[in-house]
């Protein structure tokens, strides 16, 4: 069922994150409740909710042994969603917060000791290119502050941008909106403050990691996508035993999920 990255068993100083673009809570409420019954993740961000928190489906909107925030617009548009496991982190709930670059509900974030959690969702650039590259050094930015302050960032979520040639299909490279120059050298200098792209550091070499599909021409069930979600996580969070894995054929989203199992905090 998975395309894997790395699988094993997890053990007690570790810390499971999952991340998952779900292109509309509101479609996808029962298969999110079934993700968190299967995986139980530590951490669970959601991206392009499309839903404010009074439109989200009830069973959802206070999840029992999590602390949830849903972070949503009007009109359908963007969204986020964090959700942290009151058993890993405490019955005490974080404060859930909002870097100043965020316009569009776009990141939601909680700090937990040293440890920073956030689900992302940055913007498409299809509409407003400058816009996201603003978006983007804004982050930069962000974590470059975060790592000064001694803070381990997890950030997760769409990235929309497909970090490096091979996090596209041979067939689908070309130079467009996604997969600019400039686009991948923000997030070259994002990671440069720290941080690891989870996925890339388990399956180095691997050309059909990807986690986004178009939705025609079959080309989800011919695994012809681009890899487009990420787990970014602080270095001191990513040992030797670090697992991560992308899911092809879970839900009915255009993306698929992505886990990852880090050690706790150093």
């Amino acid at each position: 069922m998975a395309a894997s990255v790395s699988q094993g068993v997890l053990s007690r100083d570790r810390v499971k994150i999952a991340t998952w673009n779900v292109n509309g809570i509101r479609k996808r409420s029962t298969e999110v409740i079934s993700l968190i019954d299967r995986e139980e993740p530590d951490v669970l961000c959601l991206q392009e909710t499309k839903a404010n928190r009074a439109q989200v489906p009830e069973p959802l909107v206070g999840v029992p042994g999590y602390h949830a925030f849903w972070h949503g617009g009007t009109g359908g548009y963007s969204g986020v969603a964090l959700l942290l496991r009151t058993r890993t982190f405490g019955e005490d709930a974080p404060a859930f917060v909002h870097p100043v670059f965020d316009a569009e509900t776009r990141i939601v974030v909680a700090e937990v000791g040293s440890l920073v959690f956030g689900s992302v969702y940055v913007p498409n650039g299809g509409k407003d290119f400058a816009a996201k590259m603003v978006f983007l050094r804004e982050m930069v930015a962000w974590a470059e502050a975060l790592r000064a302050d001694g803070k381990h960032l997890v950030l997760c979520g769409d990235f929309n941008v497909a970090r490096l040639p091979i996090d596209v299909h041979p067939v689908l490279r070309k130079e467009m909106i996604g997969q600019t120059a400039d686009e991948r050298l923000l997030i070259e200098q994002f990671l440069g403050h720290g941080l690891v792209d989870v996925a890339r550091r388990v399956a180095p070499d691997d050309d059909r990691l990807f986690t986004w599909w178009a939705p025609w021409r079959n080309l989800r069930q011919r695994n012809i996508g681009w890899r487009l979600d990420l787990v970014a996580a602080s270095e001191g969070l990513v040992d030797e035993t670090v697992h991560c894995y992308a899911y092809r054929d879970v839900g009915t989203s255009d993306h698929g999920p992505v886990i990852a199992h880090l050690r706790d905090a150093p």
